[in-house]
């Protein structure tokens, strides 16, 4: 068993870099497709990569329901580590979830299991992070939306079925998911507002 001690460690400063953390993510949901670096690195625990570390630090505390994978929420790292470092409390129902940690796009759930906003607060929505095995290889998607001139180019080893997935947010705007995608230190992230379509590999 895992004590407290043996943990890995959080961010060392950890002010500044929850502030170049946040700012990273920032850019990327400003900027659709963008692929941001997060530069303050976190000890990562067990199948949590360490961009997704550096997230759960600086976005996660104990006002903040989490809904974890069966991959993360059967790893008593994950949990610990979580619990110790954010104190975000981790949910069974998904649907209650300000955020959803999926260590692997292929188990990903559907989505209408998630929240999914109101009306009067579409902002009360989960926001999916997905861990994924590259962000510079892989399939070509073509973004369009705002904050993307013209369109962006997006180069990711991920499920295509997940935007296919995601096209459901055009029906339910200004209620949707917003999903980040994290590869290692890179993040990329895919609004609610931003449309997808894959043009292969």
């Amino acid at each position: 068993m895992t004590t407290i001690a043996e943990l890995p460690p959080g961010f060392a400063d950890k002010v500044l870099s929850a502030q170049s953390t946040f700012r990273s993510v920032m850019d990327a949901m400003a900027r659709p497709g963008s692929v941001q670096r997060i530069v303050p690195m976190a000890g990562a625990p067990g199948v949590m990569m360490r961009g997704t570390a550096a997230i759960a630090l600086t976005l996660f505390d104990h006002d903040t329901p989490l809904w974890l994978d069966a991959r993360m929420a059967e790893s008593s790292d994950v949990t610990k580590w979580l619990k110790f470092h954010t104190g975000a409390p981790v949910v069974q129902d998904s649907s209650v979830a300000s955020f959803a940690l999926i260590s692997d796009g292929g188990a990903l759930p559907s989505l209408e299991r998630f929240a999914l906003g109101t009306g009067e607060y579409p902002d009360r929505s989960t926001t999916v992070i997905i861990q994924v095995d590259s962000l510079n290889s892989g399939c070509n998607f073509e973004l369009r939306g705002p904050g993307i001139d013209g369109f962006a180019t997006l180069q990711a080893s991920i499920k295509l079925d997940l935007f296919e997935r995601l096209h459901m947010n055009e029906a339910l705007f200004p209620r949707g998911i917003d999903v980040v995608l994290v590869a290692d230190d890179a993040v990329v992230a895919i609004p609610r507002t931003t449309r997808v379509v894959s043009k292969g590999s």
